[in-house]
């Protein structure tokens, strides 16, 4: 590898690089290889904390690799991804932007990183260990039918843009106050997301006790994929309604709304140690389908 860009900020015409990148990747792959949160923090651009890596080969018209760093809840999120033309190059490449990725870190007074692989081998694992990682949280992403037969009680109504962002800001960050990605957003991180084409306020149901948000079911559909893949994109009840049952007919209340919009598969991504809801999940009638896995150190800021 002749040349490594380490941007603040992307330009247009390298946003689109990426994005041709990473649609190459989900051709071969059957998903997208860049999570949502660090998509936004790409396409938004210069975000406090975001650094875009971009490694190129002589006489390879497109980047032959991309790498992206953002700050999430009190941590940093780290992506590697490899063009499929060059993934047996991952060793040399993987290392180049890892030590690239970790001197950033370092810059910034250095933190806690979590770097996720999707299905990791042995190398990843390799990879990981020298650079003083060490095999953290697993993510299931889980998967059933549509529809799912099953009866529950419970009342919703869909989210309103310009109205119900800030009562759903307290209980999402109550909720997830824990999460690397989930917790501590602001209103800008809502926003971006209702920007996106795939956002429906319809499919983002809230239930009311009380005159309180006691909790939420936030559904996305797949367009893209054949057929239309609904996910549970966020579902959280707030912790003063816990013990309630909600999470269980939340979840069914979102997978109802997929059923109608088409979608004959249901998805939604547990953190593998989260035992009570992968149980809640599994009598819903939802089945591991893949497990991805964080490689998580600390790293230390750079001597002033």
């Amino acid at each position: 590898m002749r040349l490594l860009d380490v941007k603040r900020e992307l330009a247009p015409d390298e946003i689109t690089d990426v994005q041709a990148l990473l649609t190459a990747v989900e051709r071969i792959d059957g998903h997208r290889p860049l999570s949502d949160h660090l998509w936004l923090d790409l396409v938004e651009g210069g975000r406090p904390g975001f650094a875009g890596l971009l490694a190129w080969e002589p006489d390879v018209a497109h980047p032959v690799a991309y790498a992206q760093l953002s700050r999430g809840n009190d941590s940093w999120a780290f992506e590697l991804v490899i063009h499929p033309d060059h993934r047996y190059e991952l060793e040399s490449i993987g290392s180049v932007l890892l030590d690239a990725a970790v001197d950033v870190v370092a810059d910034e007074g250095g933190g806690h990183v979590h770097w996720w692989v999707h299905e990791p081998t042995p190398l990843h694992e390799r990879l990981a260990s020298a650079f003083g990682l060490s095999p953290g949280r697993r993510l299931h992403q889980m998967r059933r039918s549509l529809p799912t037969g099953l009866d529950y009680d419970l009342v919703t109504r869909p989210f309103v843009p310009g109205t119900d962002e800030a009562a759903w800001l307290e209980v999402n960050n109550r909720a997830f106050h824990w999460h690397p990605e989930q917790g501590g957003w602001t209103l800008d991180t809502v926003l971006a997301r209702e920007k996106e084409p795939w956002f429906d306020p319809t499919g983002f149901l809230l239930h009311e006790r009380d005159g309180r948000l006691a909790g939420f079911c936030w559904t996305k559909i797949h367009a893209d994929h054949e057929p239309p893949l609904g996910e549970i994109y966020v579902i959280a009840v707030d912790p003063d309604f816990s013990g309630l049952g909600l999470g269980g007919a939340l979840t069914l209340a979102g997978l109802d709304h997929l059923a109608r919009q088409g979608a004959p598969i249901g998805m939604l991504y547990v953190d593998a140690d989260n035992t009570v809801a992968v149980r809640l999940y599994e009598r819903l009638g939802f089945a591991v389908h893949r497990t991805d896995r964080a490689f998580v150190g600390d790293i230390d800021g750079s001597a002033a």
